[in-house]
């Protein structure tokens, strides 16, 4: 794993920065619990953005973008991890000294009414069917467990961590033959998820970024954006529930589909048979390729950004 001079001036967790300042790998263990997940480092830098292909006008125009460092999960949020989120009791059966009293009060969601995994199983697996919201506030969930500041990331910050200084179409070229080595889509799937970590990972160490499950980030999904977007860690908040930005392609996705570059969108469609009027905050019933991929930035912002992140309302789903 390479290694990146963290900047001066920061304070950070030990485990994170060795003696000599680098910022490096690291497991993160949630207390109490045998549970952990790997972050890889992300170094700062510039990268061009988009692509200018004709076929694909929302990744139009190609633009530079400058980035401040960050750490990503190496693999998508396990359902081992998400399940200790979902249900209050399974975390209190699996936390050595019980739950404290700041994460026992956190709001969650009610346990889905239907297998949230359509039969595709759990053991390693990355966990799947949640909203935007739900995937926030495991963050918030999280930040409390571990009082580390974790989210989900910007669209600038997926594309500049899955290209890991490429220019092409992959991170490995351009040859869509060898997709299969490092990802599962729909031509090589059987139609499910997998155990996370079982195909070869990118040049800075994230597994399954392209494949297996789509991944939520922060950003309204505009097709015109790049146009307008901003030059140093853009971001496009939202401002209404659908479109937002998905990225990577999942196990359903067909090869012609999937890249750096491409842009995938939430669709409301994913809600047609929630029962409940107005329709889950938290649960998308009819996608099982949706999940999340974790970031911690560098730098922290202050408390109170952190509040507002947090607890950003949820916009109603009618």
């Amino acid at each position: 794993m390479k290694k990146y001079l963290a900047a001066s001036g920061l304070i950070l967790m030990s485990f994170q920065l060795n003696e000599s300042g680098v910022f490096e790998a690291y497991t993160q263990k949630i207390p109490g619990t045998e549970v952990t997940f790997d972050l890889a480092p992300i170094p700062a830098g510039s990268f061009q953005m988009g692509s200018n292909d004709s076929n694909f006008p929302d990744q139009n125009p190609i633009h530079e973008v400058k980035l401040d460092a960050f750490w990503m999960g190496t693999h998508e949020v396990t359902w081992d991890a998400f399940e200790l989120f979902l249900d209050k009791q399974y975390e209190e059966s699996m936390t050595e000294g019980g739950v404290p009293e700041i994460v026992d009060g956190l709001t969650r969601p009610s346990l889905p009414y239907l297998d949230m995994t359509f039969g595709m199983g759990k053991e390693g697996k990355p966990a799947v069917g949640m909203t935007q919201y739900g995937a926030l506030q495991y963050c918030r969930w999280l930040y409390l467990k571990t009082g580390i500041f974790y989210r989900i990331p910007t669209e600038a910050e997926w594309e500049y961590a899955a290209r890991a200084g490429s220019k092409g179409r992959f991170f490995f070229g351009d040859d869509p033959a060898n997709l299969s080595e490092y990802s599962w889509t729909k031509a090589n799937s059987q139609d499910g998820t997998h155990p996370v970590g079982q195909k070869k990972a990118n040049p800075w160490g994230l597994f399954d970024i392209y494949g297996n499950v789509q991944e939520w980030t922060i950003d309204l999904y505009e097709e015109d954006f790049y146009s307008r977007s901003a030059k140093e860690n853009p971001l496009n908040p939202a401002e209404k529930l659908y479109p937002h930005v998905v990225r990577g392609g999942s196990f359903k996705t067909p090869e012609s589909e999937i890249g750096s570059a491409v842009r995938g969108v939430s669709d409301p469609t994913w809600k047609r048979i929630d029962p409940q009027i107005p329709k889950s905050q938290w649960w998308f019933p009819e996608a099982p390729f949706i999940g999340l991929r974790i970031v911690r930035p560098l730098n922290p912002p202050s408390p109170e950004q952190i509040k507002a992140y947090y607890e950003q309302e949820p916009i109603a789903d009618y």
